[in-house]
């Protein structure tokens, strides 16, 4: 069992936005399971620690003091979870580090469509990120650093308690006809897969969608893993591919995207094309719950659901959860912002918490996924405000770094500098509800 760190709770460096204030919705129900500029930048109170570079275990960030002053919160689950301002990042970024480096490239690459798109944490607009994002055209990666404390101040969402996993891009053996060994489908997003943004239809439901088909008169969930490994979606046409290993397919769905070795030895990238809508069930807590093993680690998993193939099947079919693909072209896997994602910076965060195409630092019991990341993924099991999943890129490294990773620690959001005290000043306007 691994032992968490301390918490940034970081009242002392700044104001609190505390949740469940006056004016304020209520906090979301999510639990705590998938990518800005001219202001005076508040100083720290008192000194406090450095985020460790990667090479080091991390030390815990102090508690709040009491004497911090609370302002009102305002709309959106983010600033309802409570927002605390964090330290100056001078006292928080490492020197000399590679990942800050790769951060900064992910960021750049995400700027045209952060600048545009609509930020579901209510946190920031695309005129926020104009400041930064033209910095980032022509910074020298070679420092980062001093990029990141220019341009971005550090705000904790919540309790800041991170919890962080990993994932990779794999690699399995499989074939684009069926072929004897070679039988389990990849389908293709099916037409009639229908999802709907229930922000349309009522402003508390901002930022929710849900997928389902059309049955008669009514929206209906679509059908649910055993449904379709059953053969549900067979004579639709929908086949792009086969695996060899349904074992491997169903953890290359749980990574969203991979690569398929084909007999000619040839490969066919593949990427995530929707998914049927039903909640994520992750098999190894499951597992472990039952007693089947003991870490729950991606390699133990796959030999429990291998040496035991019929009880294997069963496992499988509770995480009702069913990705469909679509074949790629280009470089690297894309994320949820429609780019291609980057090794050893891009982090799969919860939108409605962080904005997409934010950065990231986290500072966790496990040295290897401590520093600046960037927010360019989603991840069906990746809900929250401080969780989120490191990808770790493809190769024989990265599958046993992705599949062990169990990080807790904390986190803290880098926003544009001037974001807290607008989103302060904000809910400091927002009127009391009426009695």
């Amino acid at each position: 069992m691994l032992t968490a760190i301390g918490v940034l709770a970081l009242a002392g460096c700044g104001r609190v936005i505390p949740p469940n204030s006056a004016g304020a919705p209520a906090p979301s129900k999510r639990p705590t399971q998938p990518p800005r500029e001219s202001a005076v930048r508040p100083q720290p109170a008192t000194p406090r620690p450095p985020l460790p570079a990667p090479s080091s275990s991390p030390a815990p960030l102090p508690s709040p003091t009491s004497g911090a002053t609370p302002t009102p919160t305002g709309p959106g689950p983010a600033v309802a979870a409570g927002l605390t301002l964090g330290p100056d990042l001078d006292t928080l970024l490492p020197n000399g580090d590679e990942r800050t480096a790769r951060a900064l490239r992910a960021f750049r690459l995400s700027c045209p469509s952060l600048v545009r798109r609509r930020d579901q944490s209510g946190l920031t607009s695309g005129s926020d990120w104009q400041a930064a994002c033209a910095a980032a055209a022509s910074w020298s990666e070679a420092n980062a650093r001093e990029f990141f404390r220019r341009n971005f101040e550090a705000v904790q969402v919540g309790d800041g308690k991170a919890f962080a996993t990993g994932y990779y891009e794999p690699e399995i053996a499989g074939c684009r006809a069926k072929a004897p060994g070679c039988e389990t489908p990849l389908y293709k997003r099916p037409a009639d897969l229908i999802e709907v943004d229930l922000g349309l239809f009522s402003e508390s439901l901002k930022g929710r969608r849900i997928r389902g088909k059309v049955q008669g008169s009514n929206l209906v969930q679509y059908d649910d893993r055993a449904a379709i490994t059953a053969g549900s979606l067979d004579g639709k046409g929908l086949e792009l591919a086969y695996a060899n290993d349904p074992v491997e397919l169903f953890f290359l769905e749980v990574q969203g995207s991979g690569r398929l070795r084909l007999p000619d030895g040839g490969v066919m990238r593949v990427g995530y094309d929707g998914q049927n809508g039903r909640d994520y069930t992750g098999i190894g807590r499951v597992m472990r719950d039952r007693g089947l093993i003991q870490i729950g680690s991606m390699q133990d998993i796959m030999s429990y659901l291998r040496t035991h193939a019929a009880e294997g099947v069963a496992i499988m079919n509770e995480n009702k959860s069913y990705v469909f693909f679509r074949e790629l072209t280009g470089a690297g896997p894309i994320g949820a912002m429609g780019l291609a994602v980057t090794e050893e910076a891009t982090v799969a965060a919860d939108p409605t918490f962080v904005p997409l195409g934010a950065p990231v630092l986290l500072s966790l019991d496990r040295a290897e996924p401590n520093g600046v990341w960037v927010a360019q993924d989603t991840g069906g099991a990746i809900k929250g405000s401080n969780r989120f999943d490191t990808f770790w890129g493809a190769g024989e490294r990265a599958r046993p770094l992705a599949g062990g990773m169990s990080a807790r620690g904390s986190a803290l959001l880098l926003l544009p500098i001037g974001t807290y005290a607008r989103l302060t000043a904000q809910q400091n306007a927002v009127p009391p509800p009426l009695p």
